[in-house]
């Protein structure tokens, strides 16, 4: 069921990042560069659109998977678009998402650790374990912002777009970053962790103000810390402060590369005033397209023309 907020566009987060916010990333992506990315590419679909099936090491070196489209033919380096998938979704078959390379793009979609069984199949798994969870991936390790389940999939947001830049047919000085809910909050955590990206798209971005969402949503995952901590309500500190890790709000103010959002005031997964949150924080250029009258699904095919466009004017020479 739809939510209605009084005037979100209006709502400021009061969320302050942990002291040692930056530190924590910096050391958790200097482990990881521990690991030599190996990023790999099997050619496995040739139309008018070629697709690459790709393998790289994410956190902890585990491989990450990611389907690599590009224009048949292509003799020159791209600008490229790195993608990653919402929640509950993997990277789907290689002929699932062809839209920037149809433009005439590289395109990078990075699957998503232990996800891709709810809505598109995935292929890249989670070995890690955990405490006791609310069902999903919101609690996983959420006693500890180091064995928390974003921490891993962060990391593997960051590698992917060295693993789209190691290809010789992408232009490594002109990446963007772009996803819907899920795929928007890791857009804004690659924006704030890669720093020299072209752009950063994120739609209806989840994993923004995570109190809020939890507070207001009457769908989607934000409802899994709410559970959690309807049964463990003695972790409701810590809770907040683990998942103060992965937060847009606070990935936002560290991003400077010009930025497209999108937001839905009929949210009810992603509460309009949490998108709010992680815009007005943001630290470069940037603007935001509203559809007042639409839920989680947003402006869908009206949004990705106007991503297009976003990029085109970009990307231009």
């Amino acid at each position: 069921m739809p939510i209605t907020e009084p005037n979100p566009a209006e709502y400021r987060s009061t969320l302050r990042a942990p002291e040692d916010f930056d530190a924590f990333w910096a050391a958790t992506l200097a482990q990881a560069r521990e690991f030599p990315l190996d990023a790999r590419f099997t050619p496995v679909w040739r139309r008018a659109v070629e697709v690459h099936d790709v393998t790289f090491a994410g956190f902890g070196g585990q491989p990450v998977k990611a389907w690599l489209a590009l224009p048949a033919g292509t003799d020159r380096p791209l600008p490229c678009v790195v993608e990653y998938p919402g929640y509950g979704g993997g990277r789907g078959l290689p002929h699932e998402c062809l839209l920037y390379a149809a433009a005439g793009y590289a395109h990078l979609f990075m699957d998503v650790r232990g996800q891709g069984s709810g809505w598109r199949h995935g292929d890249t798994p989670d070995p890690a374990g955990g405490a006791p969870q609310h069902p999903g991936f919101m609690t996983r390790g959420v006693l500890d912002p180091h064995d928390h389940y974003y921490r891993r999939v962060i990391t593997d947001a960051v590698r992917a777009v060295a693993a789209a830049r190691a290809f010789p047919l992408v232009d490594p000085a002109r990446v963007a970053v772009t996803g819907e809910s899920q795929g928007g909050g890791l857009a804004l955590a690659a924006g704030a962790l890669v720093p020299d990206l072209a752009a950063v798209l994120p739609d209806v971005p989840f994993l923004c103000d995570h109190r809020r969402g939890a507070e207001l949503a009457t769908a989607g995952p934000y409802r899994e810390v709410a559970a959690y901590l309807a049964v463990h309500r003695e972790h409701e500190r810590q809770v907040f402060r683990t998942l103060s890790y992965c937060d847009g709000v606070l990935f936002a103010a560290r991003a400077t590369a010009p930025a497209l959002f999108s937001v839905a005031h009929m949210d009810a997964s992603c509460p309009p005033s949490t998108v709010y949150a992680a815009y007005h924080r943001y630290a470069g250029p940037k603007r935001i397209e509203v559809y007042p009258f639409n839920g989680h699904e947003g402006g869908q095919a009206v949004q990705a023309a106007a991503r297009l466009d976003f990029l085109d004017a970009t990307f231009a020479p």
